[in-house]
């Protein structure tokens, strides 16, 4: 018996009780078919990247002579778990909410979410750097000002109180890049993503200077800087390895290393506003960031002579983002309870989606309610400036 589209998918949910408001600083678009077609230059516009089908029956897109897929637990909000594989899947295959901006809001309502931040998918890389590392750097650079430009007007604007809008520049010139945050800086853009570790990539290192116009221009605008976990590459992988189960055991690790470079670069040094969001990496491993700092300044005198104390810029500058963590959520006050927030990850494959209400309670239900409104929306709504309903819960 051949298997429909609709087999593929678990009966319709029902909205879940709303115990929490929560704004998710981790969930993904899948860029829509569309979404290139008449926003390129017209010499540009038949390079644009676009979606084909492959001798397989793939929908795929290509770009610059290369192809990108949606693969294994990239898009499988809704699906049956058994229909997941690791091949690319076709837009019928997925549930509408991963590139429809109407249903995207009503899967926000489902789950009981308020506000969400968008890290784009495979044809952009999380970071833009697909664009960025396009052979022809007019073609690259026309095609980041268009992405924006459809996130500007077909992701937020439809419904400003529910997207946060986050951005993706040009990263092979720092100051055509810096021109790029200050123009979508100007339009209310609150953030853009970076690759969390460059030099993975074959850019300069975050220890360059020169990612300082970038930075600046970050700092200047109040742009929160969101760095998500594989936005440079993932582990490197040993051969015979399970990669899959591999990769993702080692989120965690992946989004230490990360910020443990970001902070040992001094940005935060010099431009004291900064604000750095590590996403998809979970919390745990950031109390043993801190006290590893702590010694290093006190035992081991490896410190560089800054005036403030690491963990203390760490405090300052950088905020983190968890699904649950629920054997390293009492580190909470090690950590700052005002430097953490919670994401859904939707459509991933870990994500919570439409459970994220339950999940919640389950996990964090013991934690004061003053707390669990601070990490479930307040901390992100003063981040990313955006705002809160008229009531937040839970009350008390």
């Amino acid at each position: 018996m051949s298997t429909t589209v609709e087999d593929l998918f678990l009966p319709e949910p029902e909205p879940r009780e709303v115990r929490y408001t929560v704004i998710s600083v981790d969930d993904h678009l899948v860029e829509p078919p569309d979404m290139f077609q008449g926003r390129l230059p017209r010499h540009l516009q038949d390079r644009a990247p676009k979606v084909v089908v492959d001798e397989w029956g793939h929908e795929v897109w290509e770009f610059d002579g290369n192809v990108y897929s949606q693969v294994g637990m990239n898009a499988v909000a809704g699906r049956r778990p058994e229909t997941v594989k690791i091949e690319p899947f076709r837009f019928d295959q997925m549930r509408r909410g991963c590139w429809d901006i109407h249903a995207r809001v009503h899967d926000m309502d489902i789950n009981g979410v308020w506000a969400s931040l968008n890290f784009p998918s495979m044809i952009t890389g999380f970071c833009g750097r697909v664009f960025s590392q396009c052979s022809d750097p007019e073609l690259g650079l026309a095609t980041t000002r268009a992405w924006n430009d459809w996130m500007y007007e077909e992701w937020w604007q439809p419904y400003p109180e529910r997207i946060i809008p986050m951005g993706i520049t040009w990263l092979s010139d720092a100051e055509i890049g810096a021109e790029e945050i200050r123009r979508n800086a100007d339009r209310g853009f609150t953030s853009v993503t970076l690759p969390e570790r460059p030099h993975r990539i074959g850019m300069p290192s975050i220890f360059d200077r020169f990612w300082d116009p970038i930075i600046q221009a970050c700092a200047e605008t109040g742009t929160v800087i969101s760095l998500h976990v594989g936005s440079s590459g993932m582990v490197d992988f040993p051969d015979y390895c399970p990669a899959v189960q591999l990769g993702a055991t080692l989120f965690g690790q992946m989004s230490l290393t990360a910020c443990a470079e970001w902070l040992w670069s001094g940005w935060a040094v010099k431009y004291p506003d900064l604000k750095i969001a590590m996403s998809e990496g979970g919390i745990g491993w950031v109390a043993m960031l801190i006290d590893r700092l702590e010694n290093i300044i006190d035992r081991s005198g490896y410190g560089l002579g800054w005036d403030e104390r690491p963990a203390e810029i760490l405090r300052r500058n950088f905020w983190f983002c968890t699904i649950d963590d629920p054997s390293t959520i009492d580190t909470r006050e090690v950590i700052g309870v005002e430097n953490i927030m919670v994401e859904v990850d939707y459509p991933h494959g870990d994500g919570t989606w439409p459970d994220t209400q339950d999940v919640i309670e389950q996990y964090w239900g013991h934690i004061p309610a003053t707390q669990l409104r601070m990490m479930c929306s307040e901390n992100a709504a003063a981040l990313y400036r955006h705002p809160l309903p008229d009531k937040v819960l839970p009350e008390g």
